[in-house]
């Protein structure tokens, strides 16, 4: 299984901070927490689990962490950390330096060396999203990493914004992905940060041909969520649009067994799906949907759809809005609180 997902909700109240302790313990690695909460702690957690790297997504009220050096010989896996903060405050300390958090900072620390912190999040939204990377599969010296430990990194734009918008598409989409996609998502989120540390560091490294590759990867991703709903957005102009060869896209898509053209059909594909099975969007005509996403010709849309799905979008979308309310029962929220 790629991702767990972990709520205080089904816990007793007085046994909810230590459920989460050893959750947290077992699934990373050893911290000491506190909470101005703990009485009646709520908290939910999610863990993607991609082979050595790992993804963990947290939302709650306040949480203060402490790595201690007992704690490090103990155990110390030797990853970094990657700190991502998309909502909330706090401060993060490790190697005499102290970052003060808030949405949008990333911050890295080092497993090996102590530090101490604190986060208090935003109503029902994620207020942490960290990666957890073995050293070993980073290809930077370590000595120059440390350089940056407790330092602020910027991700409002460039690779930086790039990543921030990974996590969340990473955090969106868990429960779709496959263990035989695990190994590509692992190489290409390691990609990403090796290409912004390399920048950050300016080593006169340049990161490795799979960095450089993974990057182009996630940026070309991103480019195509961007511009579904462009009617000019084809392979030629994905190509173009990133200074590369329509013939070099192909062999970027044939790695994740795909093709261009089939991935943006896909992903339209699926804005359509979403669409469809949204009770707001019920009085929006089926083939303003599909010409929306690119499907101007509603015969078209019609066959593409139930070749991907099984039924039309007539079909799909009467089974959807039909069984929204059981779902909306059945789950007691409304819509996705890690879709943030």
């Amino acid at each position: 299984m790629l991702v767990t997902d972990f709520s205080t909700d089904s816990v007793a109240v007085h046994d909810r901070f230590a459920r989460f302790e050893a959750t947290a313990d077992s699934w990373y690695l050893p911290n000491h927490f506190r909470s101005d909460r703990a009485d009646d702690f709520r908290a939910r957690m999610r863990g993607l689990f991609l082979g050595d790297l790992t993804l963990s997504v947290l939302t709650c009220s306040h949480l203060e962490v402490t790595r201690t050096p007992k704690l490090i010989r103990q155990q110390d896996p030797e990853v970094y950390q990657f700190h991502y903060v998309p909502h909330g405050l706090g401060v993060l300390s490790q190697a005499g330096r102290e970052a003060r958090l808030r949405g949008g900072r990333l911050v890295i620390t080092d497993s090996s060396t102590p530090y101490h912190g604190w986060i208090k999040g935003e109503h029902a939204l994620p207020c942490s999203i960290v990666v957890h990377v073995p050293r070993r599969i980073l290809p930077l010296p370590r000595r120059a990493v440390q350089r940056v430990l407790a330092v602020p990194l910027p991700v409002d734009q460039g690779v930086g914004a790039l990543y921030a918008r990974w996590l969340a598409d990473l955090n969106a989409r868990a429960h779709e992905f496959t263990p035989a996609e695990a190994p590509s998502l692992a190489d290409a989120t390691t990609g990403l940060l090796s290409s912004l540390l390399s920048r950050v560091l300016d080593t006169g490294r340049p990161p490795s041909p799979e960095a450089r590759k993974g990057a182009l990867w996630i940026e070309i991703r991103d480019f195509i969520h961007r511009h579904l709903d462009d009617p000019s957005l084809t392979p030629a102009a994905v190509a173009t649009a990133h200074g590369v060869s329509v013939r070099h896209l192909h062999d970027l898509f044939a790695a994740q067994s795909t093709t261009p053209a089939g991935w943006i059909r896909h992903r339209r594909l699926e804005r359509c799906r979403h669409d469809l099975a949204d009770p707001g969007l019920a009085g929006r005509p089926i083939q303003t949907i599909g010409a929306r996403w690119g499907f101007p010709d509603p015969a078209h849309f019609s066959r593409t759809f139930r070749t991907a799905y099984g039924m039309g979008p007539r079909d799909y979308r009467h089974m959807a809005l039909r069984e929204a309310p059981m779902r909306k029962q059945s789950t007691g929220v409304q819509g996705n609180p890690w879709a943030s």
